[in-house]
């Protein structure tokens, strides 16, 4: 897996836009959305919903993914 990270394309509310993002962190990001039986695209628009404006996406991303990474290695 390559460290740098690499533009991937989504659709938020109707519209394209693309994010840079890790392997690791894409990769993960696709296992929790077909965990919860969602799209990328809707995991990442509730991502993009909860964010606020102090954030950008892409850093939402890796938040949320870390964050739930770090729950399910607690239970």
């Amino acid at each position: 897996m390559d460290a740098r990270p690499r533009k991937r394309s989504l659709t938020l509310r109707g519209h394209r836009t693309s994010v840079s993002l890790e392997d690791r962190f894409w990769s993960e990001l696709q296992a929790l959305a077909e965990a919860r039986g969602q799209s990328v695209n809707a995991l990442v628009a509730e991502i993009d919903a909860a964010r606020g404006v102090s954030a950008g996406l892409a850093s939402a991303i890796r938040v949320f993914v870390l964050d739930q990474v770090k729950t399910t290695a607690e239970r």
